[in-house]
């Protein structure tokens, strides 16, 4: 018998005529995946437009995650009605590691406690992933909510997670009265190639190491990003001193997500600037010049994401930048009980 397919038990469980869990099968069960998130989407109030080659590129680039053991499937009569995934990452600045997963729900089958049971086997499961790490740093529980889900907070809330971060999402709804700003002397802006794309990264690996949570990204990772439809090369503003990138905007242009929400937005996101370089008014320079060419490319409007505390002033920057927040989410933890 394929071991995928045989049923996971969970104590507790709710008696709802029909329920069953398993575990994950594959390719097969992708379109489900994508299904689900658009089961939810709409009621949650996310803003997404994933497609098919969009799951399929993610679980092949899994890092700290075997699916075929870290994933649970909820069934009610043999159609599935809810999924969750597991993995964990370690955080470089304190050596903390954070037992993490995503997973969605379908709206009809909520509040019947399907959700306090696949929490229940989560956290079992991240327990013995956890089981098998040093005990070299502090460990927490972790979940993402964003703000309109407000019955996937109170669940938190009941199992003992508290909100440790706050995100903003931000929109500049016109690219009228850009704030210009100028570019310190020996910085240039240059196209990017595809032999500057590892020199880009490890800038952007280092300037964002400074950032709280910040965990080192991996191959998996970097070959992730080259694949995603919104690695968009000739969007981007980059800073160079010489051989050396100092400073990034990645802007890209999510045309299915427009399509789906009737607006032509433009993303100006990976906002960084590498320590030597900072105080000088590059990120500002740079945003000045991304939304110029954004509005060149017929886009109206600019939206970006934000951690909420950055030391560095972020928030501040983007509001002067004419940036206002539309949309809170929060990152939930709570600590790891062996």
């Amino acid at each position: 018998m394929d071991s995928h397919n045989i049923g996971i038990t969970i104590p507790g469980a709710p008696s709802i005529p029909g329920l069953s869990f398993r575990a994950f099968r594959g390719e097969v069960d992708l379109p489900i995946i994508l299904d689900l998130i658009n089961a939810c989407k709409i009621v949650d109030q996310d803003e997404r437009a994933d497609t098919l080659s969009d799951v399929q590129r993610n679980y092949s680039h899994l890092v700290n995650c075997d699916p075929y053991q870290d994933m649970l499937f909820a069934e009610i009569n043999g159609q599935p009605v809810g999924y969750c995934r597991l993995y964990w990452y370690q955080v470089s600045s304190d050596n903390s590691r954070i037992y993490t997963g995503a997973g969605f729900l379908h709206p009809a089958y909520r509040n019947q406690g399907l959700g306090y049971a696949i929490i229940r086997w989560s956290e079992n499961r991240l327990r013995c992933i956890g089981a098998q790490h040093p005990r070299d740093g502090e460990r927490y529980f972790e979940s993402f909510a964003n703000g309109s889900e407000t019955g996937k907070i109170s669940l938190l809330e009941e199992f003992g997670y508290t909100p440790q971060r706050h995100f903003y999402l931000m929109v500049r709804p016109d690219l009228e009265n850009i704030p210009e700003a100028s570019l310190p002397a020996g910085i240039t802006v240059r196209p990017a190639h595809p032999q500057h794309y590892r020199a880009i990264w490890d800038a952007m690996q280092e300037a964002f190491a400074d950032h709280w949570g910040f965990s080192p990204a991996s191959e998996e990772d970097y070959r992730n990003w080259q694949e995603s439809p919104l690695f968009q090369p000739d969007l981007w503003q980059i800073a160079w001193a010489g051989d050396q990138v100092v400073g990034t905007v990645l802007a890209f242009i999510d045309a299915p997500a427009n399509q789906e929400y009737h607006r032509q937005r433009g993303w100006t996101e990976e906002i960084c600037v590498r320590r030597p370089w900072r105080k000088q008014g590059i990120a500002k320079a740079l945003i000045s010049l991304s939304l110029h060419d954004l509005k060149q490319r017929r886009m109206s409007e600019a939206a970006l994401g934000v951690d909420t505390e950055n030391l560095s002033g972020a928030l501040r920057l983007y509001e002067s930048m004419g940036y206002r927040s539309v949309k809170r989410n929060s990152l939930y933890r709570k600590k790891f009980a062996v």
